[in-house]
């Protein structure tokens, strides 16, 4: 049996093969095109799988997803957010394969849960704080997919005190506030002169007084978020992961603390928020779960 694991994310689109174990292999990766998103997705898979027969494949994809009509809206990703038929897409190149969709936030905690920070932990919340913010959810050792696959998607609680708009058509998410993106946007109309989040973290590292402020902005929204998701779902692990939070103590110490003052429900007594352990491929290891059947 030949499975294959794929991610699909706005920045980049990674595949690998699925190991006996149940982890993917070596990955290939491809930087996130403007447009022939499929194209690309394709190419990749016909690289990693060149030779075999492919049985399986599990996808995880940036969200909106719908796991029931096998569509994705990714908001990230231009050419589709009106909607992309992905799970159609793929079976007609690999018509004898199985293939399952997740979100990519769901798949991140999938793979936490099972070979990450999360081993051992039956109910986990997972973030991605990223390009945006993504989200997933392990409840009772298993993914939850919700209604139509978008369960867990944390991005988009609304925090105190903003309401600026959205790519998702609201006002005040957390991912206004606390994604890569907007965070270094917010700094640079405060005068910061960086481009990217991690020259957003160095300048905090250095003492910017911008970059610091930015940064403990961003993680008390995300610990306001991550308090009210919490006590939604009653859980007292959270693992969080993605490029932005690798941004250190400016980031991580306002997140704990955010936490701690609104999580004050005995049942979030103990309440632990830990960085994600899988780094860049956790969410293609839960992708790689998925097509082997967990």
């Amino acid at each position: 049996m030949t499975a294959l694991a794929l991610d699909i994310g706005g920045t980049k689109i990674t595949a690998a093969v699925v190991g006996e174990d149940g982890r993917p292999g070596e990955p290939l990766t491809v930087p996130t095109p403007q447009s022939d998103v499929w194209q690309a997705c394709e190419e990749l898979l016909d690289a990693v799988s060149v030779g075999s027969d492919v049985d399986a494949i599990g996808i995880a994809c940036a969200g909106p997803v719908d796991t029931v009509a096998g569509t994705v809206a990714p908001i990230n990703i231009p050419e589709w957010k009106d909607g992309f038929a992905l799970t159609d897409a793929v079976r007609t190149r690999f018509d004898s394969a199985s293939v399952t969709l997740a979100m990519d936030g769901g798949c991140a905690a999938l793979g936490e849960h099972r070979f990450g920070a999360a081993v051992g932990v039956d109910d986990v919340l997972s973030l991605v704080v990223s390009t945006g913010i993504g989200g997933g959810l392990v409840l009772g050792g298993r993914i939850v997919h919700g209604r139509s696959g978008n369960a867990g998607h944390i991005g988009h609680i609304v925090v105190p005190g903003s309401a600026t708009p959205c790519t998702c058509g609201g006002l005040g998410c957390v991912e206004t506030v606390s994604s890569g993106p907007s965070a270094v946007r917010w700094a640079q109309e405060q005068g910061w002169t960086g481009s990217t989040g991690a020259d957003l973290a160095q300048s905090a590292s250095d003492g910017d007084i911008v970059a610091i402020t930015t940064l403990q902005r961003a993680g008390v929204a995300l610990g306001q978020a991550i308090a009210s998701a919490a006590a939604l779902v009653d859980v007292n692990l959270v693992v969080v992961g993605g490029g932005f939070a690798q941004a250190g103590p400016p980031l991580w110490d306002p997140i704990q603390e955010s936490a701690a003052l609104h999580a004050k429900l005995e049942f979030l007594d103990g309440l632990e928020i830990v960085p994600a352990k899988l780094g860049a491929v956790g969410t293609l290891t839960g992708a790689a779960v998925l097509a082997s059947g967990g």
